[in-house]
Protein backbone atom coordinates (compact mmCIF):
# COMPACT_ATOMS: atom_id res chain seq x y z
CA UNK A 1 0.00 0.00 0.00
CA UNK A 2 2.86 2.49 0.99
CA UNK A 3 4.16 1.85 -2.80
CA UNK A 4 1.04 2.48 -4.25
CA UNK A 5 0.32 5.70 -2.30
CA UNK A 6 3.82 6.84 -3.56
CA UNK A 7 3.33 6.18 -7.31
CA UNK A 8 -0.35 7.96 -7.05
CA UNK A 9 1.83 10.98 -5.75
CA UNK A 10 4.28 10.63 -8.74
CA UNK A 11 1.90 10.60 -11.32
CA UNK A 12 0.11 13.69 -10.01
CA UNK A 13 3.29 15.69 -9.86
CA UNK A 14 4.23 14.59 -13.12
CA UNK A 15 0.30 15.90 -14.56
CA UNK A 16 0.55 19.01 -12.84
CA UNK A 17 4.50 19.61 -13.98
CA UNK A 18 3.44 18.62 -18.13
CA UNK A 19 0.50 21.31 -17.73
CA UNK A 20 3.06 23.97 -16.35
CA UNK A 21 5.00 23.48 -19.04
CA UNK A 22 2.38 23.02 -22.33
CA UNK A 23 0.67 26.46 -20.59
CA UNK A 24 -2.65 28.17 -21.58
CA UNK A 25 -3.87 26.86 -25.24
CA UNK A 26 -3.88 29.82 -28.00
CA UNK A 27 -7.20 31.02 -29.41
CA UNK A 28 -8.43 29.71 -32.39
CA UNK A 29 -7.48 31.46 -35.40
CA UNK A 30 -9.00 34.24 -36.32
CA UNK A 31 -10.05 35.14 -32.45
CA UNK A 32 -8.40 37.91 -30.36
CA UNK A 33 -4.74 37.76 -29.35
CA UNK A 34 -3.91 36.17 -26.23
CA UNK A 35 -0.95 36.34 -24.24
CA UNK A 36 -0.01 32.74 -25.59
CA UNK A 37 -0.11 33.65 -29.31
CA UNK A 38 2.03 37.03 -28.11
CA UNK A 39 4.07 34.93 -26.70
CA UNK A 40 4.18 32.59 -30.41
CA UNK A 41 4.77 36.00 -32.04
CA UNK A 42 7.39 36.78 -29.74
CA UNK A 43 9.60 33.60 -30.53
CA UNK A 44 8.92 33.29 -34.42
CA UNK A 45 9.10 37.23 -34.84
CA UNK A 46 9.91 39.59 -32.12
CA UNK A 47 8.20 42.46 -33.95
CA UNK A 48 5.23 41.51 -35.02
CA UNK A 49 2.57 42.20 -32.28
CA UNK A 50 -0.57 41.27 -34.74
CA UNK A 51 -1.48 38.94 -37.85
CA UNK A 52 -4.59 39.87 -40.04
CA UNK A 53 -5.76 38.35 -42.91
CA UNK A 54 -7.08 41.64 -45.62
CA UNK A 55 -8.93 39.64 -47.81
CA UNK A 56 -8.16 36.67 -50.29
CA UNK A 57 -6.80 37.56 -53.86
CA UNK A 58 -8.77 36.55 -57.15
CA UNK A 59 -7.07 32.76 -57.00
CA UNK A 60 -7.56 32.78 -53.10
CA UNK A 61 -4.59 33.52 -51.93
CA UNK A 62 -4.35 35.30 -48.30
CA UNK A 63 -3.35 38.98 -48.26
CA UNK A 64 -1.80 39.19 -44.75
CA UNK A 65 -0.93 42.41 -43.18
CA UNK A 66 1.93 42.34 -40.16
CA UNK A 67 1.10 44.74 -37.34
CA UNK A 68 4.60 45.78 -36.01
CA UNK A 69 6.33 48.68 -32.95
CA UNK A 70 3.41 50.23 -30.40
CA UNK A 71 -0.17 50.38 -31.07
CA UNK A 72 -0.89 53.73 -30.00
CA UNK A 73 2.22 55.70 -31.48
CA UNK A 74 1.69 57.47 -34.47
CA UNK A 75 0.36 54.84 -37.46
CA UNK A 76 2.09 54.04 -40.47
CA UNK A 77 1.22 51.86 -43.09
CA UNK A 78 4.06 50.71 -46.34
CA UNK A 79 2.69 48.24 -49.15
CA UNK A 80 4.35 46.47 -51.59
CA UNK A 81 3.88 44.43 -54.63
CA UNK A 82 0.76 46.12 -55.57
CA UNK A 83 2.27 45.22 -59.22
CA UNK A 84 3.57 41.51 -59.13
CA UNK A 85 6.21 42.17 -61.75
CA UNK A 86 8.09 44.88 -59.03
CA UNK A 87 9.17 42.15 -56.32
CA UNK A 88 12.21 43.33 -55.22
CA UNK A 89 10.49 46.06 -52.44
CA UNK A 90 8.94 43.61 -50.37
CA UNK A 91 12.20 42.62 -48.85
CA UNK A 92 11.57 45.63 -46.96
CA UNK A 93 9.08 44.92 -45.41
CA UNK A 94 9.91 41.45 -44.59
CA UNK A 95 13.18 42.75 -42.87
CA UNK A 96 11.17 44.79 -40.58
CA UNK A 97 9.04 41.89 -39.99
CA UNK A 98 11.38 39.62 -39.33
CA UNK A 99 13.74 41.47 -37.36
CA UNK A 100 14.13 43.18 -33.96
CA UNK A 101 11.34 44.80 -32.24
CA UNK A 102 10.58 48.17 -32.95
CA UNK A 103 9.47 50.94 -31.21
CA UNK A 104 8.30 54.60 -31.24
CA UNK A 105 5.69 53.70 -34.39
CA UNK A 106 2.59 51.79 -34.81
CA UNK A 107 3.75 50.24 -38.02
CA UNK A 108 1.70 48.00 -41.16
CA UNK A 109 3.48 46.27 -42.72
CA UNK A 110 1.68 44.53 -46.36
CA UNK A 111 4.87 42.83 -48.39
CA UNK A 112 2.39 40.90 -50.71
CA UNK A 113 -0.48 42.93 -51.78
CA UNK A 114 -0.96 41.03 -55.27
CA UNK A 115 -0.38 37.58 -54.58
CA UNK A 116 -1.85 35.91 -58.05
CA UNK A 117 0.94 38.99 -59.79
CA UNK A 118 3.58 38.06 -57.77
CA UNK A 119 3.42 34.24 -58.15
CA UNK A 120 2.87 35.13 -62.16
CA UNK A 121 5.76 37.69 -62.16
CA UNK A 122 2.80 40.03 -63.77
CA UNK A 123 2.05 43.64 -63.06
CA UNK A 124 -1.80 42.83 -62.98
CA UNK A 125 -4.46 40.86 -61.14
CA UNK A 126 -5.76 36.93 -61.75
CA UNK A 127 -8.09 39.18 -63.75
CA UNK A 128 -6.02 41.08 -66.04
CA UNK A 129 -6.53 44.12 -63.68
CA UNK A 130 -3.60 46.97 -62.88
CA UNK A 131 -4.82 47.07 -58.97
CA UNK A 132 -3.10 50.69 -59.25
CA UNK A 133 -5.84 51.59 -61.88
CA UNK A 134 -8.63 50.08 -59.81
CA UNK A 135 -9.30 52.71 -57.03
CA UNK A 136 -12.29 55.11 -57.17
CA UNK A 137 -10.49 58.30 -57.70
CA UNK A 138 -10.63 59.45 -60.86
CA UNK A 139 -11.29 56.19 -62.23
CA UNK A 140 -11.19 55.88 -65.90
CA UNK A 141 -12.16 52.92 -68.51
CA UNK A 142 -7.63 52.01 -69.48
CA UNK A 143 -6.71 49.37 -71.37
CA UNK A 144 -3.30 47.49 -72.03
CA UNK A 145 -0.39 47.71 -69.41
CA UNK A 146 -2.85 49.58 -67.65
CA UNK A 147 -6.27 47.86 -67.71
CA UNK A 148 -7.87 49.39 -64.77
CA UNK A 149 -11.22 47.33 -64.60
CA UNK A 150 -15.15 46.69 -65.63
CA UNK A 151 -15.60 49.55 -63.08
CA UNK A 152 -14.01 50.90 -59.95
CA UNK A 153 -12.77 48.78 -57.23
CA UNK A 154 -14.20 45.33 -59.08
CA UNK A 155 -11.14 43.70 -57.60
CA UNK A 156 -11.34 41.72 -54.54
CA UNK A 157 -7.62 42.64 -53.75
CA UNK A 158 -8.71 46.52 -54.16
CA UNK A 159 -11.34 46.53 -52.11
CA UNK A 160 -9.99 44.50 -48.92
CA UNK A 161 -7.21 47.47 -49.36
CA UNK A 162 -9.39 49.85 -49.04
CA UNK A 163 -11.18 48.25 -45.81
CA UNK A 164 -8.49 47.78 -43.89
CA UNK A 165 -7.22 51.90 -44.64
CA UNK A 166 -10.69 52.64 -43.54
CA UNK A 167 -10.29 50.55 -40.40
CA UNK A 168 -6.53 51.36 -39.22
CA UNK A 169 -6.52 55.38 -40.66
CA UNK A 170 -2.91 55.76 -40.74
CA UNK A 171 -1.50 59.34 -40.72
CA UNK A 172 1.20 58.02 -43.60
CA UNK A 173 0.66 55.40 -46.11
CA UNK A 174 3.89 54.67 -48.55
CA UNK A 175 3.83 52.35 -51.44
CA UNK A 176 6.82 50.51 -53.02
CA UNK A 177 6.73 50.20 -56.47
CA UNK A 178 9.93 49.89 -59.49
CA UNK A 179 11.99 50.80 -61.43
CA UNK A 180 11.55 54.42 -61.71
CA UNK A 181 14.00 55.02 -59.24
CA UNK A 182 12.62 58.34 -57.12
CA UNK A 183 10.37 59.37 -54.77
CA UNK A 184 7.10 61.09 -55.91
CA UNK A 185 7.32 64.97 -54.30
CA UNK A 186 3.61 65.17 -56.78
CA UNK A 187 1.64 64.16 -53.81
CA UNK A 188 -0.55 65.57 -50.43
CA UNK A 189 2.41 66.39 -48.34
CA UNK A 190 5.62 67.30 -50.90
CA UNK A 191 8.15 68.19 -47.56
CA UNK A 192 7.82 64.62 -45.96
CA UNK A 193 8.20 62.97 -49.28
CA UNK A 194 11.59 65.17 -49.64
CA UNK A 195 12.62 64.04 -46.21
CA UNK A 196 12.09 60.69 -47.33
CA UNK A 197 13.74 60.74 -50.30
CA UNK A 198 16.70 62.28 -48.96
CA UNK A 199 16.89 59.41 -46.14
CA UNK A 200 16.38 56.70 -48.70
CA UNK A 201 19.13 58.11 -50.76
CA UNK A 202 16.76 58.70 -53.65
CA UNK A 203 16.26 61.18 -55.79
CA UNK A 204 12.58 63.18 -56.41
CA UNK A 205 10.48 63.05 -59.05
CA UNK A 206 6.68 63.85 -60.25
CA UNK A 207 4.93 60.24 -61.05
CA UNK A 208 1.90 62.51 -62.67
CA UNK A 209 1.41 60.00 -65.54
CA UNK A 210 1.55 62.78 -68.07
CA UNK A 211 -1.07 65.05 -66.87
CA UNK A 212 -3.41 63.17 -63.95
CA UNK A 213 -2.78 59.37 -62.81
CA UNK A 214 -6.67 57.42 -62.65
CA UNK A 215 -7.91 55.22 -59.83
CA UNK A 216 -4.45 55.27 -57.88
CA UNK A 217 -4.45 53.78 -54.56
CA UNK A 218 -2.53 57.23 -53.34
CA UNK A 219 -4.85 59.49 -54.96
CA UNK A 220 -7.67 57.87 -54.13
CA UNK A 221 -6.10 57.99 -49.83
CA UNK A 222 -5.47 61.75 -50.09
CA UNK A 223 -8.64 62.27 -51.26
CA UNK A 224 -10.50 60.54 -48.32
CA UNK A 225 -8.37 60.66 -45.09
CA UNK A 226 -6.41 62.80 -43.25
CA UNK A 227 -3.61 61.34 -43.49
CA UNK A 228 -1.20 61.45 -46.84
CA UNK A 229 -0.38 58.76 -49.36
CA UNK A 230 2.98 58.60 -51.66
CA UNK A 231 4.94 56.63 -53.86
CA UNK A 232 8.19 55.21 -53.55
CA UNK A 233 10.27 53.86 -56.56
CA UNK A 234 13.65 51.65 -56.27
CA UNK A 235 14.91 50.91 -59.90
CA UNK A 236 14.60 47.79 -61.61
CA UNK A 237 17.15 45.80 -60.18
CA UNK A 238 18.52 47.16 -56.81
CA UNK A 239 20.72 45.05 -54.35
CA UNK A 240 19.99 42.46 -51.90
CA UNK A 241 21.78 44.38 -49.56
CA UNK A 242 20.06 47.46 -50.34
CA UNK A 243 16.41 46.45 -50.13
CA UNK A 244 17.19 44.01 -46.60
CA UNK A 245 19.44 45.96 -44.70
CA UNK A 246 20.07 49.79 -45.62
CA UNK A 247 16.45 50.44 -46.67
CA UNK A 248 14.50 49.30 -43.61
CA UNK A 249 16.99 51.47 -41.18
CA UNK A 250 17.02 54.16 -43.61
CA UNK A 251 13.21 54.14 -43.14
CA UNK A 252 12.49 53.69 -39.93
CA UNK A 253 15.49 57.17 -39.44
CA UNK A 254 13.42 58.85 -41.54
CA UNK A 255 9.68 57.90 -39.50
CA UNK A 256 11.14 58.44 -36.26
CA UNK A 257 11.37 54.59 -35.13
CA UNK A 258 14.21 52.80 -33.83
CA UNK A 259 14.46 49.00 -33.55
CA UNK A 260 15.06 47.51 -29.82
CA UNK A 261 18.68 46.63 -29.40
CA UNK A 262 19.32 43.11 -26.60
Amino acid sequence: MRQSAWLLVLLVCCSMGAAALVGPVSAAPGGPATSATRTSYATERPAVVEKRILGRSVKGRPIHAWRLGEPGKRRVVLISTMHGNEPATRLILQSLRDGRPIRGIDLWVVPRYNPDGLVRRTRRNAHGVDLNRNYPHDWADLDGSYESGPRPASEPETRAMMKFLRQVRPRRVVSFHQPLFGVDTDTKDPHFARRLARGLRLPTTTLDCGGLCHGTMTSWFNANFRGSALTVEYGARPSRHRMSVAAPRQLLRVLGARVVRR
